[in-house]
């Protein structure tokens, strides 16, 4: 076991565990408070996406705790509440101003007020305080150039890289998270044994996958150093800083975010994305709630439902297509939810300490965008989705597959994936 130091007490965490998930195993579910209002937050995405579980950790502020792994010796801490993030003096002003505050124009009337104001607004505003430590040192950016570069290390990317490693192409697999397998790593009908084999498979293949490491940007205005094409990926690379990046051939497999659903109270700890819970369940063995109510009609919120109810969970299951949801309930955690029905009358209450999201995930396009790629908006397909060809090419030299194009699942975008991959090898011709 892992011993980190919280607030103050030491508590174990599993190897696989990062900070936001040792915390939840260990009971603890707020894990910081609103910028603004003060509100109570909770991991909601457990992907590095939605900025919910944001710490200070061994003194830097505003770190993700779901990206954080844990290790002996690490320091978290709970930001922006007084005298804590359980009790916040500071949520008051959720309560005094339930429609909403704009600090703009709030006192404008009697300068002096006003000033007492704003002092008041910039004490109990922002997120965190400075780091404990200066950073003495950054490191010095690096250069690298490869044949193919894929962007995202999930079922698409995975499969791409294994078809072009086979082609015999040099090609460097860029993921952000810590562990590659992306939504495999979320849906109880795969799990860990087929990520784990679509790693092996892209590893056998040559394949080589850089883990922990964000895609920033893309900057067509820079000049690359090796007399390839103009731009470069700027990635950065936990521990080590800055790497640019230049490739032959760009493939972008960044699959789609997990969305919210749209009712009152919905940023409330305990309103979790579907997979994020699936991946509490498929990687860390952690049953999310005993009751909880699973919002949506389609395969993987059935099969989600059918994993959690087999793990001893009490699962209600509410199409949000045909049942209206209005609002959960709960301050530090919710403790149900009020729907109204079709045809109802009135709002019925159903009792729970969970409420799971199983919205469409939205395409995740702002980098092949960057890239030249053009989007459309495509609803049915989770928003706003890359256009590509019939070979998976979205721009010159960028390609693009599986989620990214429109959400289609995990089998559907490992099978994309082989295909584009396949197609991007062809692009190439070898010198004699």
């Amino acid at each position: 076991m892992t011993v980190i130091r919280f607030e103050g007490d030491e508590l174990e965490a599993h190897p696989d565990d990062n900070v936001a998930v040792a915390l939840y195993r260990a009971g603890v579910r707020t894990l910081s408070r609103s910028i603004k209002y003060h509100r109570p937050r909770g991991i909601f995405c457990l992907a590095g996406h939605c900025g919910a579980c944001l710490m200070r950790i061994d003194g830097q502020p505003n770190v993700k705790a779901c990206r954080t792994p844990c290790r002996d010796g690490l320091v978290v801490e709970r930001q922006n509440a007084f005298p804590s993030a359980d009790l916040d003096a500071l949520a008051a002003a959720d309560f005094f101003f339930p429609r909403g505050m704009d600090h703009h124009t709030l006192m404008t009337g009697n300068r002096a007020l006003n000033v007492v104001m704003q002092k008041v607004v910039r004490q109990i505003g922002g997120l965190g305080r400075l780091p404990d430590q200066p950073v003495a040192t950054l490191p010095a950016p690096r250069r690298r150039h490869v044949e193919v570069v894929v962007v995202g290390a999930g079922p698409a990317g995975l499969a791409a890289a294994t078809a072009l490693g086979r082609a015999g192409r040099q090609v460097l697999l860029v993921d952000e998270q810590d562990r590659p397998g992306g939504s495999y790593l979320a849906d109880p009908r795969f799990g860990l044994a087929a990520a784990d084999r679509a790693v092996q498979c892209a590893r056998a293949a040559g394949a080589e996958i850089l883990r922990d490491a964000a895609v920033l940007a893309w900057y067509p205005e820079d000049a690359p150093a090796t007399g390839a094409p103009p731009g470069l990926l700027a990635v950065h690379v936990h521990g080590q800083g800055l790497l640019r990046l230049t490739a032959e051939r760009y493939l972008y497999a960044t699959g789609a975010y997990d969305q919210n659903a749209l009712f009152a109270d919905n940023d409330r700890p305990g309103v979790l994305a579907a997979r994020a819970v699936g991946r509490l369940l498929v990687q860390h063995g952690i049953v999310a709630g005993r009751r909880p109510v699973v919002l949506g009609a389609g395969p993987y919120a059935r099969a989600l439902a059918e994993a959690l109810q087999g793990a001893g969970a009490e699962v209600i299951r509410v199409d949000g297509v045909a049942t209206r949801i209005l609002a959960a309930r709960g301050r530090s955690w919710v403790n149900g939810i009020e729907v109204l029905d079709p045809g109802g009358a009135k709002p019925r209450r159903i009792s729970c300490d969970m409420v799971v999201v199983a919205a469409l995930p939205a395409p995740a396009s702002e980098l092949p965008r960057q890239h030249g790629a053009g989007v459309t908006l495509r609803p049915e397909a989770g928003g706003f989705a890359c256009i590509v060809g019939g070979t998976g090419e979205a721009a010159r030299g960028v390609w693009a597959c599986g989620d990214v194009t429109g959400f289609v699942g995990p089998a559907a975008a490992a099978w994309q994936g082989t295909a584009v991959g396949e197609a991007v090898a062809r692009t190439f011709v070898d010198q004699p």
